[in-house]
């Protein structure tokens, strides 16, 4: 992949290992104990999550991995299927910085691995791809006693919204469905708070980018509740904000060949969307329990959630109060779904299009009473979705392709009554996916099957650095990945000519630029380019990100792009 790992301080880790060498050959969750490293007490530098794993076999289905601890989610993804003949290994490499959730290792916790896994024989099929795995917390002490430059503000408490420290992921299989959390008491303090929030479509919302309405839905063998999803985040049965669904494509995805070696955009480790409740803070933390809650819109069976619950205290005070003053967000999106589709009168084919829009604005707001006086936070979002599906199917020919965006431009504005301090974020996921089975023109049966996948995760980020003068940053992480499988009279596979590229990049005004692009024909890495963009066409990632230091420091909270 040509994602940057996590650039590291020039120091020796103190590293905790979770599990070694865990085999995953069945369904139950690996126990995890944890316990801080010895001599090593934070607060640390940079703590880095480390993963290596690896599957040695001919089949296997992509599997879903999550790492949990002190019932916090600290990764969630997905597996490589195998590509290599044993007794070689399939292997793959996961980075994550974990810093912010620095509040969650100071303490022994229990937890689990989760890697659902099945080795045997099902319905006359061998799966003997056995997945192996490793797992490092990676702990960087302060040089000296003092951490390189002033520290940025990272959480007081990292809270799970599962009820105890063994469960996982919550599953959402229709519309309405909700994963509760409840808190009897949170701290009366909190300053801020963020929610990190996934959700992973499965099984019939594998491919919800696919999925079309209802009454269509069954003549091109597609699920149904059309492509638009998103998680809404409640507090106490009101609406709290919006996390856009991201679409994950797994490693089996659609044709496998598509994503050997490279596979999709975050495909093997999700980035959680992370949710501004301050507006919230003043209700939170009035010593009464609360529910917050996720759903996701048109859930058809099934969305695996999960969620983190930051929270940043008020040192100088034991109670904080206030109010949401202001809060226009509503439950469900503003939807126009417009169908062109001709049915053949027996609904065997068909052929058309489909498109489905949704776009909503809001706004929250809230007072919070602090020991250093009222502060005012507003969050407000721009979230603009669209899909155009173009379809046919007949007797010989199937053709499906989504052209798909989700666009939100997300302003977050701070007052303590001296200064207003603005972060503006603009994010991008746009998709087009196809898929096109057609006859060949020898006209014996023979036919292609064509695959064409062109992902993007586009972020940038301006905030206040120092003196609040505005600073912007920016990454891309761009997959494109294509096969044409040709099968002859026969119906049997002759030739599967692929190709893919990613290039992954990240630059901010304080001397950081990265950029790496890398190519593939035919599932073997054929090349790739560093530095393109960077001063001397060379990569320079410095392990302590000034950028999101200077704005994480002026805004009070976590600021940055980086994973």
């Amino acid at each position: 992949m040509a994602d940057p790992l996590v650039p590291r301080p020039p120091t020796a880790p103190c590293t905790v290992t979770l599990f070694s060498d865990q085999q995953f050959v069945d369904y139950n969750a690996k126990p995890i104990s944890y316990t801080p490293p010895s001599g090593c007490a934070g607060p640390w530098q940079k703590v880095v999550l480390s993963i290596d794993y690896n599957i040695v076999g001919t089949r296997q289905y992509d599997r879903t991995a999550e790492i949990w601890l002190g019932g916090a989610i600290i990764y969630f993804g997905t597996t490589q299927e195998p590509s290599i003949a044993p007794p070689a290994a399939t292997s793959w490499h996961i980075e994550r910085d974990l810093t912010d959730y620095s509040a969650l290792f100071g303490a022994s916790q229990v937890g689990h691995a989760d890697l659902g896994n099945f080795v045997g024989v099902d319905s006359g099929v061998t799966y003997d791809g056995v997945i192996t795995g490793t797992a490092t917390l990676n702990f960087y002490p302060m040089v000296g006693g003092v951490r390189e430059g002033s520290p940025a503000p990272r959480p007081d408490s990292v809270l799970s919204l599962n009820a105890t420290a063994t469960a996982g992921t919550g599953t959402l299989n229709k519309p309405g469905d909700q994963y509760v959390a409840n808190f009897a008491a949170l701290p009366t303090n909190i300053e801020r708070a963020f929610l990190d929030v996934y959700a992973q479509g499965q099984s019939s919302d594998e491919f919800w980018f696919f999925n079309l309405p209802d009454d269509i839905a069954g003549v091109f063998g597609d699920n149904t509740g059309t492509a638009l999803r998103e998680t809404l985040v409640t507090i106490d049965g009101q609406p709290a904000g919006i996390a856009p669904i991201f679409p994950w494509v797994f490693t089996g995805g659609a044709d496998p060949i598509l994503w050997r070696p490279t596979p999709g955009v975050q495909t093997l480790a999700f980035e959680a969307y992370r949710v501004d409740l301050t507006p919230f803070v003043g209700v939170l933390s009035n010593g009464k329990p609360h529910a917050l809650a996720l759903s996701v819109y048109n859930s058809t069976s099934y969305f695996n959630v999960a969620g983190n619950l930051l929270l940043y205290l008020d040192h100088g005070g034991t109670q904080v109060t206030g109010a949401v003053t202001a809060n226009n967000l509503v439950a469900l999106p503003p939807v126009t779904v417009t169908e062109n589709v001709n049915v053949s009168a027996d609904g065997s084919s068909g052929s058309g299009t489909v498109l489905v829009t949704s776009n909503r604005s809001y706004a929250i707001s809230g007072t919070a009473n602090t020991s250093h006086g009222t502060v005012t936070t507003q969050v407000a979002a721009n979230i603009a979705f669209s899909s155009n599906q173009t379809l046919l199917q007949t007797s010989t020919t199937f053709k499906q392709g989504t052209l798909q965006n989700t666009q939100i431009d997300l302003t977050t504005t701070r007052n303590d009554g001296d200064n207003t301090l603005v972060v503006h974020e603009q994010r991008s996921y746009p998709l087009t996916f196809k898929q096109e089975q057609v006859p060949t023109a020898a006209g014996d049966g023979s036919f292609t099957l064509f695959t064409y996948a062109d992902q993007e995760f586009a972020q940038s980020l301006t905030a206040p650095t120092q003196w609040g003068i505005p600073a912007t940053a920016w990454r891309d992480n761009h997959v494109l990945s294509t096969v044409t499988r040709n099968y002859d009279a026969s119906h049997a596979l002759t030739s599967a000519p692929a190709s893919s590229t990613q290039l992954y990049a990240y630059s901010n005004p304080y001397g950081a630029c990265y950029s790496r692009q890398i190519f593939s024909q035919n599932r073997m890495l054929t090349g790739w380019q560093d530095g393109t963009g960077c001063v001397a066409g060379v990569n320079i990632l410095p392990w302590r990100d000034l950028f999101a230091q200077a704005a994480s420091k002026t805004f009070g909270s976590t600021v940055q792009l980086l994973p």
